[in-house]
């Protein structure tokens, strides 16, 4: 729901302060912004938005962490560049630096605005607040979920004051939108995430983590490359063991271990981020345990 308000947000201001054939959006493959007709489109995976008939126009999808590609399509025309600081669901890959920083120029060069997708990256999750701050960008706007309510449902769109000035009352709502008890869990969540205590430790979290994932490719070889931000973290399986992510899922939960996949070559972890080094530990145990069983030793 805050992306679909981003998207709608980003074309109203466009038609409003520059032009109403100013509607191209350009986002990224492999991405994912939500599950509404307009934020499945918007997202760059087909497996989320094939047979729900016409989609909306003026989309572009290029390759991420791709400048030039973004180069070549965008115009006068294009009111916002939409994307993910780590592409979460396409296989936690963060954005460059000299790539969010070309986006920003690009926006600028070109009246448009930018939209950062902090649903899976923000809240502390990347050892920062919001991923944004690791690259000295700041958009134009920001959407934010999940963490965001410590497991209530809740979500927010943030915007500069120049671009929510636009948005007029009516023009945007949802039927349990501003629910004040789900604020209050929001504004509670943030004031323990924001804080020095659990930012401080998130690095030296994810280094346990790497630390533990690296012991275990050492004897079992199946990662080629560890990535992401923070306790946002990816391991892409090496070529030997292509597509078999889920196999090391369904292992893992065997063991009782909770873990994600990010597509099927790419194992997804995102502990919470005041987890104890002894959880660490033992997840990891299991995880190796998982890993023995697939691999057949």
């Amino acid at each position: 729901e805050a992306n679909e308000a981003a998207f709608k947000l980003a074309r109203y201001y466009a038609s409003h302060r520059h032009s109403p054939y100013k509607s191209k959006i350009i986002a990224f493959h492999n991405a994912f912004h939500g599950r509404t007709l307009f934020t499945v489109s918007v997202g760059g995976q087909p497996k989320y938005s094939d047979g729900f008939g016409p989609k909306p126009a003026d989309i572009v999808h290029v390759p991420f962490n791709d400048l030039d590609a973004v180069k070549a399509v965008i115009d006068d025309h294009t009111c916002a560049i939409v994307v993910e600081p780590v592409q979460g669901e396409g296989g936690v890959t963060p954005a460059t630096q000299e790539f969010l920083q070309g986006l920003r120029e690009l926006c600028d060069k070109h009246q448009a605005l930018l939209v950062l997708d902090e649903v899976q990256s923000g809240m502390g999750r990347s050892g920062k607040l919001f991923s944004y701050m690791h690259y000295g960008v700041t958009p134009d706007i920001l959407t934010t979920a999940k963490a965001l309510g410590g497991g209530f449902p809740v979500s927010a769109m943030l915007a500069t004051e120049d671009v929510a000035s636009v948005m007029e009352p009516g023009k945007h709502g949802t039927t349990y939108g501003g629910n004040p008890l789900a604020c209050a869990v929001a504004e509670a969540a943030l004031d323990i995430i924001n804080t020095p205590e659990v930012l401080a430790g998130i690095d030296e979290r994810r280094e346990k983590f790497i630390s533990a994932l690296e012991a275990i490719n050492q004897k079992y070889h199946i990662f080629k490359e560890f990535r992401g931000q923070g306790l946002l973290i990816g391991a892409e399986l090496s070529d030997a063991f292509k597509n078999r992510a889920g196999e090391f899922h369904a292992a893992a939960a065997e063991f009782g271990l909770m873990m994600l996949v990010a597509g099927p070559n790419v194992m997804r972890f995102a502990p919470s981020l005041v987890i104890d080094f002894a959880d660490i530990k033992e997840g990891m145990q299991r995880f190796e345990k998982a890993v023995g069983k697939v691999c057949g030793g």
